[in-house]
């Protein structure tokens, strides 16, 4: 009963946070400088061929009509068309865009669909490398409070948080990449060419993970269920892997809940440098031709994403722990 109304409660939180996320950046779009059909009909295209296609795509309506037609096809799973993508997935503009080739122009969804995959493959690898790098040097910091695990856990922890992430990214690609050969960098043809993104993003992610676990460890570990599992002829392994880190999850989820939220940022940067076909790269070739529809519906889908994960993340913190509440 508990799980069935905190889902409801928390679906229906996600739904408006949704809606807001839409609703401003159909907004933003729209009152920043430059005309998106001047880019689709090319910059020689005469003005009154300019007005004729904005007028015929809604364009001129005023923002809440566009809106609420927008959002009455999101409703019905329609994301809407590409302003500047054919069917065929290539960019077009230009004179490309005539009477015959806009009923072509791909779908968002498609296009979403098509990268969505290889951004949640980074991200869940990456996710794995911020595990292991933090367990690897936080649970040792934890267990030795002021002593030089903690110390190597803080500093290594600050090295990292300071390590721009587009710095990494080209030095990684160097060395690993130019100079080893180990592992392929630019492109995707198969899973090696996640590895150094992900290990980028892991090493973005992983300095607030080695903290969180090394402070919440080394309070968990002061408690009086630590000697009592002692006196009963409990193993010190036994009470730190089976009792005090499941204890000291709990705010490691929380925080991951809210680092993989802010991870879009890191996707941006990182499938860019190494060329990765994600979500990442197709939201910046999306922002830089003015394509409303994409940007809009990459938006949605990224906000449903995390408002997903938070929603599992809190419920695993619960079951967990059930004296939390949310």
């Amino acid at each position: 009963m508990f799980i069935l109304s905190f889902l409801a409660r928390r679906l229906a939180q996600g739904a408006l946070i949704v809606f807001l996320v839409s609703l401003l950046i159909f907004t933003l779009l729209r009152v920043v400088p430059g005309d998106p059909v001047r880019l689709m009909a090319g910059g020689m295209a005469p003005e009154a061929l300019i007005e004729q296609i904005a007028t015929e795509m809604g364009l001129r309506d005023p923002i809440l009509v566009q809106f609420g037609r927008y959002m009455g096809g999101v409703i019905q799973g329609d994301l809407g068309q590409s302003f500047v993508r054919p069917a065929s997935g290539a960019s077009t503009g230009g004179a490309s865009f005539s009477d015959s080739t806009r009923g072509e122009r791909a779908e968002v969804l498609t296009l979403i669909g098509d990268t969505l995959p290889m951004t949640l493959q980074l991200a869940a690898l990456s996710i794995v490398f911020a595990l292991i790098i933090s367990f690897v040097i936080g649970v040792p910091g934890g267990l030795a409070p002021g002593r030089w695990p903690d110390r190597v856990a803080f500093y290594l922890s600050s090295i990292f948080i300071s390590l721009p992430n587009f710095w990494l990214g080209i030095v990684l690609a160097l060395l690993f990449s130019v100079k080893l050969g180990w592992l392929p960098a630019i492109g995707y043809h198969g899973f090696a060419y996640t590895i150094l993104p992900a290990l980028v993003l892991a090493v973005e992610l992983s300095p607030v993970l080695i903290r969180t676990l090394t402070s919440s460890l080394a309070t968990i570990m002061t408690e009086s269920f630590v000697a009592v599992g002692a006196v009963r002829g409990l193993g010190r392994a036994r009470i730190v892997f089976a009792h005090a880190l499941r204890n000291a999850s709990v705010p490691l989820l929380n925080i991951l809940g809210i680092q993989i939220s802010g991870l879009l940022g890191g996707v941006l940067v990182v499938e860019f440098i190494f060329d990765y076909p994600g979500l990442g790269l197709l939201t910046i070739t999306a922002v830089l031709q003015r394509d409303f529809p994409l940007i809009q519906g990459i938006a949605i889908v990224t906000s449903a994403i995390f408002v997903f994960i938070n929603i599992a993340v809190d419920l695993a913190a619960t079951l967990i722990d059930p004296r939390l509440e949310y």
